[in-house]
């Protein structure tokens, strides 16, 4: 553990709280003389009371340690509001629908802020069946590739996840899909909604002779 918990932040939790330090002191078991050395930087809890101090505050343990209260307003969990973060240290994956505290190897992983697919990271997708196929114009290097490729829609995320000198491709379910994610190990996360795709789900083009010659027209203009 690389940081505990200040009395500062105690302080500043309890008060949003509305509660006085006695009042505190009595919900966790110590006297309010503790919680003032706690609050005026002349101790720390014991690591037995976090749990109780998070309980009594209304919060997880990781917030209390992290200082960062995490207020999800996305109360209804839409699957539109997904947010993705990335361990730079393994390239872990973990998906979310809202706001939350999460570490791996030690760090706070911040959530990857979503990009425009642009130029050098173009995204193909073609409506096969109940199908899409989407594939990522990417080179797939060991130093340089797409980590995953992700479907969303409002009740589901579909996640594949890719691996250095494999394909840059993954099928999903179409049902109700409204965006397409996927994240360069270099350049971050993009994103690109299904209906400006070259291939939508109310016009899709079944003929892959027409989606080939997008693509040439494609390669023409940014390749």
């Amino acid at each position: 553990m690389n940081q505990y918990v200040t009395g500062a932040v105690i302080k500043e939790m309890r008060e949003k709280n509305k509660m006085t330090q006695l009042q505190f002191a009595d919900r966790i078991g110590v006297s309010d003389k503790t919680v003032s050395k706690w609050e005026t930087a002349k101790g720390y809890p014991d690591i037995t009371l976090l749990e109780p101090i998070a309980d009594a505050l209304g919060i997880s343990v990781t917030e209390l340690i992290s200082g960062q209260q995490i207020r999800n307003a996305n109360v209804s969990a839409n699957m539109i509001h997904s947010k993705f973060y990335v361990c730079p240290v393994c390239g872990n994956v973990i998906h979310s629908m809202g706001e939350t505290v999460i570490h791996c190897h030690g760090i706070q992983l911040n959530p990857s802020q979503a990009e425009n697919s642009d130029e050098n990271h173009m995204v193909f997708v073609e409506r096969i069946e109940d199908e899409y196929y989407v594939r990522i114009d990417h080179e797939m290097t060991k130093m340089h590739y797409i980590s995953f490729i992700a479907a969303v829609s409002s009740d589901r995320c579909q996640l594949v996840k890719l691996y250095p000198e494999g394909e840059a491709e993954a099928r999903f379910m179409i049902r109700g899909v409204k965006k397409i994610y996927f994240y360069c190990n270099r350049d971050g996360l993009f994103c690109q909604d299904i209906v400006k795709g070259i291939d939508d789900k109310e016009s899709g083009y079944d003929d892959t002779q027409v989606r080939r010659e997008l693509e040439k027209a494609a390669d023409m203009l940014f390749g």
